[in-house]
Formats: C-alpha cells, sequence, structure tokens
C-alpha cells in the first residue's frame, strides 16, 4: 500500500517536473525572441539616426554647393570685368597712332610709275621683270607674273599705278619692291592705265579718304588684305575703292582697258 502512494506519487512529481521544463522551454522562446526584438528595435533606430544624419548632411551639402556656385558666378564676373578692362587698355590705340586711323585705302601708297624695261625673270616662265620709275632718285624693281596675260613688247615705257608701300619680298631669287596693279579675273588680267598727262610720282589719292600713307604695310596686321576686296572696277571700267575712283588731281582718273566690275589687285 506503501508503495503504490510512493509511485502515485513519483509519477505526481515526474508530471510537474514535465511542465515545469515544457514552461522553462517556452520561457527559454519568449527570451530568444524578446532579443530578437531588442536586437531589432537597436538596428531601427540606429538606421533611423543615420537616415536622419544623411538627410541632414545632404541639406547641408546642397546648402555648402549653393554658396560655391554662388562665389563662382562672382569670380567669373571679377574675370570678366578685369578681362575687358585689360583688353581695353591694350587695344585702345595713342592720339595720333597708326592704329588710331580707319583701316581704308588712305594707307595704301599708290602712285603713277613708268615701267622703263621689262624682261622675262631668269628662273620663272611666268614672271617679268621691270624697271620702274616712279619718281624716285632710282628705279625700283618690280616682279610681276603678268607673262600670261601681257605681252612682253606691251609692258615696255607703259604708265602704271603702283603699290609702293608693301614690304619689299623676294621672289624666285628677285627682290621686288612694288606692286603693278590689274583689273583682275581668273581668266584676265588687264594693267590699270593712270589719266593721260599724269607723270611717274605722283599719288593716286581718294576724294572722301583723305590720309597720308603709311611708309610700310606691316604685313602681320594684314592691312593690304583688308582693303583689297573693296577694290574694283566699276561699270565704267573706271578703277574704285568703295565706289571711290582712282584719281589723279587735276588729271582724272585710273582705269582699266576692257574690264568693267572686276576685282583689283
Amino acid at each position: 500500500m506503501f508503495l503504490a502512494r510512493s509511485l502515485v506519487k513519483m509519477a505526481a512529481n515526474n508530471a510537474v517536473l514535465n511542465r515545469l521544463e515544457q514552461k522553462g522551454a517556452e520561457a527559454d522562446q519568449v527570451i530568444e525572441y524578446l532579443k530578437q526584438q531588442v536586437a531589432l528595435l537597436k538596428e531601427k533606430a540606429i538606421l533611423q539616426a543615420s537616415l536622419r544624419e544623411e538627410k541632414k548632411l545632404r541639406v547641408e551639402n546642397a546648402k555648402l554647393k549653393k554658396e560655391i556656385e554662388g562665389l563662382k558666378q562672382e569670380l567669373i564676373q571679377a574675370e570678366i570685368r578685369n578681362g575687358g578692362e585689360k583688353r581695353e587698355r591694350k587695344q585702345l590705340p595713342a592720339a595720333g597712332s597708326d592704329e588710331s586711323r580707319p583701316m581704308d585705302v588712305s594707307r595704301l601708297d599708290l602712285r603713277v610709275g613708268c615701267i622703263i624695261t621689262a624682261k622675262n625673270h631668269p628662273d620663272a616662265d611666268t614672271l617679268y621683270v621691270e624697271e620702274v620709275d616712279v619718281g624716285e632718285a632710282n628705279p625700283r624693281t618690280v616682279v610681276s607674273g603678268l607673262v600670261k596675260h601681257v605681252p612682253l613688247e606691251q609692258m615696255q615705257n607703259r604708265m602704271v599705278v603702283l603699290l609702293c608701300n608693301l614690304k619689299p619680298a623676294k621672289m624666285r631669287g628677285v627682290v621686288s619692291q612694288a606692286m603693278v596693279m590689274c583689273a583682275s579675273s581668273p581668266e584676265k588680267v588687264e594693267i590699270l592705265d593712270p589719266p593721260s598727262g599724269a607723270v611717274p610720282g605722283e599719288r593716286i589719292t581718294f576724294e572722301v579718304f583723305p590720309g597720308e600713307p603709311e611708309k610700310e604695310l606691316n604685313p602681320k596686321k594684314k592691312i593690304w588684305e583688308q582693303i583689297q576686296p573693296d577694290l574694283h572696277t566699276n561699270d565704267q571700267c573706271i578703277a574704285t575703292y568703295k565706289g571711290v575712283p582712282f584719281e589723279v588731281k587735276g588729271k582724272g582718273v585710273c582705269r582699266a582697258q576692257t574690264m568693267a566690275s572686276n576685282g583689283i589687285k
């Protein structure tokens, strides 16, 4: 009887122990779950803090970029103003200097000349070498590419218009000291004729473009290249600059023989 009661009591104790163990296991699970939740909450809090910090940094960064852009624009404007002032100071010509003069035909030293002799260039089939009287102590040597357009006999003792202030240039070994002015097209070239009665050395002038010519045209300034496109013969074969005739005072105008409305060079 005692044994039976002992067995019943032991069974009851085992059942209690089993329930306690089960409760303990459940408690462990709850604790583990709570730990996981706490860890998740910590991560979430850190993430939110990071996001807030990132947003704050983005705002500050945008503000800095705006300030930097404003400073850059101020610097650019200052450089533009400073550069413009420097260019104006640099480009402002001195009073009375050649650079203060208008870029027009008055800069060219155009004179009446007379070809004393002409001969073929010794080393170039297309060139003539002329000795030309332009009213100076000695004649000027001039090299012209006129062989294909003007027979040699028509070059002798011929009155011409010369551009006398080009920088002398060597052409196939011969230094040319002036240029014979001609009406010109791709197919044809005609030497300009001074008016009847003109004599070597007389200036070619232009009524509305007064001024003394430059002593020598500076090749770097491209003066001839800027003026030449406005030189043409008109519909009456008269040589003109912007419609104003090449004129020898008291003698008349210069002209081509037959070439109307062509360029001059």
